[in-house]
């Protein structure tokens, strides 16, 4: 049986929001996650998808890259960086629209965030057969528009702390 090739895109803001703001509060360990979505499930690239660069943050994107993920920055206008949030939704699906219209040669997509503004993203992907899974980082964090979605294609990373936790 041949290996799923698939790709996976993180929400930055909504899984440190989703870990960080929580109660208990906790940190992912990038390279324990970055191992975990590999074997788990046979994810060869993972995007990790910021607000913008800030270059007080470097030792931060120092630690994302070194853990093997590709980091990719939202396009700002210089006057508005730090007056409003990354806000990356549209550039991860924008790029992963891209990805299928381009024909790209991966199997299923994973994202990373429990953010609703991804549901017809998903609802088409799952349509289509590419899509394994959303990987909230809480259940607060997991918008109402997944409901209807079958437990097949979410998981909680609360779930799978004791694996992908900072100790």
């Amino acid at each position: 049986m041949k290996k799923e090739k698939n790709l996976a895109f993180i929400d930055g803001q909504n899984l440190y929001r989703g870990t960080t703001e929580t109660n208990p509060k906790w940190k992912v360990d990038l390279s324990k996650f970055r191992k975990y979505l590999s074997k788990k499930y046979n994810v060869e690239k993972v995007y990790y998808f910021l607000g913008f660069l800030d270059e007080s943050n470097q030792n931060l994107y120092d630690e994302i890259q070194e853990a093997g993920f590709i980091i990719k920055f939202r396009e700002h206008n210089s006057v508005m960086i730090g007056k409003k949030k990354g806000n990356v939704d549209s550039d991860i699906i924008f790029d992963i629209m891209k990805r299928m219209y381009k024909k790209e040669s991966f199997d299923k997509i994973i994202l990373v965030s429990g953010d609703g503004d991804y549901k017809m993203l998903v609802d088409f992907l799952i349509e289509e057969n590419k899509f394994k899974k959303i990987l909230f980082p809480n259940k607060d964090f997991a918008s109402s528009l997944y409901k209807k979605i079958t437990r097949v294609y979410f998981d909680y990373l609360i779930n799978v702390k004791h694996l992908i936790g900072k100790k």
